[in-house]
């Protein structure tokens, strides 16, 4: 489907590719704006993703033993329309190990795996999920799918690639957002507008850096177009994220695939360009995050220290000391009532004058266009919203983030769902998880999607409801049994007639390596840590002793989510397993099999740490017997005791050795086994 206008009326305000552009065109007058909405018509609106969302009715089934919850019914009944079964419950060992993995990224110890062994209570797995999502390391682990979505990075990319200053506090926010269980609906007015909410603290204006997440050109050669690249970023982002709407698309000219005009994207681009990057030059400037009343106390106790801070400079010229003394008593005073605040890395609006915004013909920003008012995309509201005065700020993106959170919005709360299905299966029920337009994947199951959403507004936009309501399913509790009928029909699993095999992220693996190992850093927030980077990698830097820091073993054993993330040089053993693309959002890790990755796992000096680390904790804690080593070493990586023919094989193996090195090795096979990455 196309969205095209005759080339008689929008000629001139749209340089339609088939029109030269001679430079002197005259943008067509504001009453020409309306006909862009006139482009969307009633037929666009019927789209699946734009219709309210409906609580949807259980459908019937005939195995109603299998129905554990709604989720199921919804399940069975597709499968049950081609005469076809689930796959059997996965076995006790291989759910626990799943549950682990899936809501900490870390394998259960063997005390955690002999407790639940033990337990012979009917709902013993749904007092394992409740431990884990009380857990801390529950936000570390889905706060990184979180982070993927917002492309976060912490350098600028481009050239220089600085380092963004405080910029971790925003990944911070993010962990404690997950693990305190903030209702959805509210994490998204912190990240759009939490400097614009009626009750905006230091956590919320953190928040809020999501706008300033993308790549950054610190000496662009055209900075008008570069200020329109980056509100494009953030346009793009928001509505990819919370949306599932590729509103990018619509820049320089109508989507050619989806409902969306120009005038759509230059109403969220006015929503946006009020906000400005704080900087100094080329160099990224960070601001004190707090509330109001902080931070206009701040702010007049900063006034007051800079004239002090002045006139001691103009003394220590003359080294009149006794002067000196008196002035830093004062300067001193000064500073013990600024309040503590914490620097943060946002955008801001610095003034009341709010710039005015032009549809900017073929994308350029030398070319504007006719003006235009900041709203939503036509397709998806009746009424273009009434915006506020600004009151300190433009109240812009607060409406938009009211909007966005509304349970009237037929977009953002499936779009989370959605992802948060993804992340548990490995697809979501719609395989486009940032774009649920014309063009993207329609829902294998709408009416599950439906009835999932419905429940989690019911339930106030809370993601661990979400997480109980999947885990107690029949429908994530399978096997993976292959069935070659089914395989045959369905190779891509789509009707869930089984439990997904995948790759752990690279985030899961270096992890559970580290907790296996016996060396996981359990240190949370704070500064990033620098994991060890071979000599090699660094020699092709043109300063190889400043791009990163000296190796210290004990905070880079931290998890992998606090390691920096630097865009113009990534770890190598985070780029090869796939970490996603920080320049833009990421709805998907890439899941690559090349030959690299194998040589990294079995040859890297990290893997080879951590089997050394790996022996020497088998006999501290199960003696020189090797038995129990071995038996140890599977129940401590892969989460099960060894077959007879396995543990006939590694003693036969660890036999021909003579000292440390045969275990050692011993371990770094386990650690390369596929069932260890590739869990259950």
């Amino acid at each position: 489907m196309r969205y095209w206008t005759s080339t008689a009326t929008l000629a001139a305000l749209l340089l339609l590719p088939n029109m030269p552009a001679t430079g002197n065109e005259k943008p067509a007058p504001r009453n020409e704006l309306s006909r862009y909405d006139a482009r969307i018509k009633p037929a666009d609106r019927k789209h699946w993703a734009f219709q309210p969302i409906r609580r949807r009715s259980l459908p019937s089934v005939s195995n109603k033993a299998w129905v554990r919850n709604p989720i199921d019914a919804f399940v069975l009944a597709k499968l049950e329309s081609r005469g076809w079964a689930p796959s059997p419950p996965a076995e006790r060992r291989v759910l626990l190990r799943r549950i682990h993995i899936d809501l900490v990224g870390l394998p259960p110890t063997p005390a955690e795996q002999r407790a639940f062994l033990n337990d012979d209570r009917p709902d013993a797995i749904d007092h394992v999920v409740e431990s884990l999502l009380a857990s801390p390391r529950h936000g570390e682990r889905w706060g990184r799918h979180w982070l993927d979505v917002v492309r976060y990075a912490e350098t600028a990319g481009y050239e220089r690639d600085a380092a963004k200053p405080h910029v971790w506090r925003y990944r911070d926010y993010v962990i404690r957002a997950f693990n305190d269980d903030k209702p959805f609906d509210r994490f998204l007015l912190e990240q759009v507008a939490g400097d614009e909410l009626p009750d905006a603290d230091a956590e919320t204006m953190i928040a809020s850096g999501f706008h300033r997440l993308g790549p950054w050109d610190d000496e662009p050669a055209d900075p008008d177009e570069d200020r329109f690249d980056q509100l494009d970023d953030m346009v793009n982002t928001t509505s990819m994220a919370f949306l599932g709407l590729t509103m990018g698309c619509a820049r320089c000219h109508d989507h050619k695939l989806e409902p969306l005009t120009m005038h759509d994207y230059y109403r969220m681009v006015a929503i946006f360009n009020p906000l400005r990057r704080p900087q100094a030059g080329r160099t990224e400037l960070d601001m004190p995050a707090g509330s109001r009343r902080e931070l206009a106390l701040w702010s007049e106790k900063e006034k007051q220290l800079r004239p002090l801070v002045a006139r001691a400079d103009a003394i220590r010229k003359s080294k009149d000391k006794d002067k000196l003394a008196e002035i830093e008593r004062e300067i001193d005073k000064v500073r013990r009532e600024m309040p503590p605040l914490p620097r943060g890395y946002f955008m801001h609006e610095p003034s009341g004058v709010i710039p005015a915004t032009h549809i900017m013909l073929r994308g350029k920003a030398s070319r504007p266009g006719p003006e235009v008012r900041p709203g939503f995309p036509t397709v998806i509201v009746s009424k273009q919203p009434e915006f506020p005065q600004p009151n300190g700020t433009s109240q812009r993106r607060l409406t938009l983030a009211r909007w966005m959170a509304s349970p009237d919005n037929p977009l953002t709360a499936r779009v989370i769902v959605n992802r948060v299905w993804q992340w548990h299966f490995g697809e979501g029920l719609v395989r486009t998880p940032s774009d649920f337009g014309t063009a993207g994947d329609r829902p294998s199951h709408p009416e599950l999607l439906d009835w999932l959403t419905s429940r989690f507004i019911e339930d106030g936009w809370s993601l661990k409801k979400l997480h109980r309501l999947i885990l107690d399913s029949n429908s994530y509790r399978m096997s993976k049994k292959w069935r070659a009928e089914q395989g045959k029909a369905d190779p891509e699993n789509r009707y869930l007639w089984r439990f997904p095999y995948r790759r752990l992220e690279v985030e899961a693996i270096r992890d559970s390596m580290l907790a296996v190992s016996g060396q996981l850093n359990g240190k949370m927030y704070g500064p990033w840590m620098y994991p060890e980077v071979p000599k090699d990698a660094l020699a092709g830097s043109s300063d190889p002793d400043k791009i990163w820091r000296p190796f210290d073993e004990t905070e880079a054993s931290r998890r992998t989510v606090y390691a920096h993330i630097k865009r113009s040089f990534v770890v190598p053993l985070l780029e090869v397993l796939d970490l996603c693309d920080t320049t833009r959002t990421s709805e998907k890790r890439l899941v690559t099999t090349v030959a690299p990755q194998a040589l990294t796992l079995f040859n890297g000096s990290f893997a080879n740490r951590q089997a050394a680390h790996f022996a020497a904790r088998l006999q501290r804690e199960a003696g020189d017997n090797r038995e129990r080593q071995v038996r140890h070493a599977y129940e401590l990586a892969l989460c099960r005791p060894p077959t007879e023919p396995e543990m006939q094989r590694m003693l036969r193996f660890l036999a021909e050795g003579t000292d440390q090195r045969a275990l050692v090795q011993m371990c770094r096979v386990i650690l390369n086994l596929n069932e260890f990455v590739y869990p259950d």
